[in-house]
């Protein structure tokens, strides 16, 4: 992963990372072989740095992690899937602009 600020979201942490974390979570669902994904990656990298501090922003590969994206219905990747105090509260499927995710954001931070 190119930046520190995001984290690797996985089977073993998303529990104690996502589900246990108070606040806002952003999650990627993402895997190496998805275009679209690797298009999206560098707005999350520049999210993460914009948002240090505020929100949690991580990756979860779903490749190693069917479980997971099964549990919360991911059928189309990319997926970043918004989480307030363990809670999913809204998703955005698709390759969608950085000012488009940075409204999400914001309204969610109310």
């Amino acid at each position: 992963m190119a930046s520190d600020l995001i984290k690797e979201f996985t089977e073993e942490n998303f529990d104690t990372e996502v589900l246990k974390n108070e606040g806002i979570v952003l999650v990627d669902f993402w895997a190496e072989w998805c275009g679209p994904c690797r298009r999206l990656a560098p707005l999350v990298e520049e999210l993460a740095e914009e948002y240090a501090g505020e929100i949690t922003v991580g990756k979860l590969n779903v490749d190693g992690a069917q479980r997971i994206a099964g549990q919360y219905g991911i059928l189309s990747i990319p997926t970043l899937a918004f989480f307030i105090n363990g809670q999913p509260v809204d998703r955005m499927v698709g390759l969608h602009s950085k000012e488009m995710i940075e409204q999400k954001i914001n309204e969610l931070m109310g």
